[in-house]
């Protein structure tokens, strides 16, 4: 079977993507592409559960999922792709399950592992766009120096108990102006010492929270592979959620030496 043929869209694929089509920025082309497009998760978790699900709905071709955790009771505040059925089972199995449910179309990769700066590049280079869903630093980084150095864009965010943010990072390419784009060690030189930042079990997390940074990872995800609009490159939007305030930070590469 040609490459060529794996992209054509089925009756009920053209059916069930039609919101897409009828838009002119994404149209049958976009949809192809959605197709072809292999998207790797990183964290199956707060974040991670939106971006899979509305990249599963949207018809991206191929996710793959990286996570080593089991479901807990207290997951599911806000890990909407898992339910109470699925607690003790594996994250990647669970998620896996979710999505066939949401769209058959899409192949689901599972990662049962714990990325780290020996095994990302690897990976990472398997893929067209990653997106890291984490919840601790140090694969933050991992994932964040593989993806540079593979050349794959990077759809990142973080959260707080009511606050979060989400950036693109695509270091390897030029900004309009024709300087470097800037990295994740532009924007976050090095991590915060152990135990500065309390995780999601010591300060808690609304559970909406991630919701809402996930969804605009899952967007940013779908500019990038039908090439509509404009990424958060260079940008970095926080959303504080008592105030119900958006805003955007610039940033940019630091000079070298």
């Amino acid at each position: 079977m040609s490459h060529h043929d794996e992209t054509i869209l089925s009756g009920p694929e053209l059916e069930r993507y039609a919101r897409h089509i009828v838009l002119p920025e994404i149209g049958g082309p976009g949809q192809q592409k959605l197709k072809r497009a292999r998207v790797l998760v990183v964290g199956a978790g707060g974040l991670g559960a939106p971006v899979l699900q509305y990249l599963a709905a949207a018809g991206v071709g191929t996710l793959g999922i990286v996570d080593d955790d089991r479901v807990s009771l207290s997951n599911l505040q806000r890990q909407v792709i898992h339910d109470t059925g699925s607690v003790g089972e594996a994250k990647t199995q669970s998620a896996a399950r979710g999505l066939s449910r949401i769209n058959p179309h899409v192949k689901v990769e599972l990662h049962a592992m714990r990325l780290d700066a020996a095994n990302a590049e690897a990976l990472i280079a398997g893929y067209d766009v990653v997106v890291d869903g984490s919840d601790n630093f140090e694969t933050r980084y991992a994932v964040a120096d593989a993806a540079a150095a593979a050349a794959r864009p990077l759809v990142t965010a973080a959260i707080g108990r009511f606050d979060g943010s989400v950036t693109v990072l695509k270091p390897f390419e030029a900004g309009e102006d024709g300087r470097p784009n800037p990295s994740y060690r532009d924007l976050f030189p090095s991590p915060p010492p152990p135990g500065l930042v309390p995780s999601c079990a010591e300060a808690g997390v609304l559970g909406v929270l991630p919701g809402v940074l996930g969804t605009l990872q899952a967007m940013e995800v779908i500019k990038l592979i039908t090439g509509t609009g404009k990424p958060l490159v260079g940008r970095l939007l926080l959303y504080d959620a008592l105030s119900a305030r958006f805003e955007t930070i610039r940033y940019s590469a630091r000079p070298k030496g």
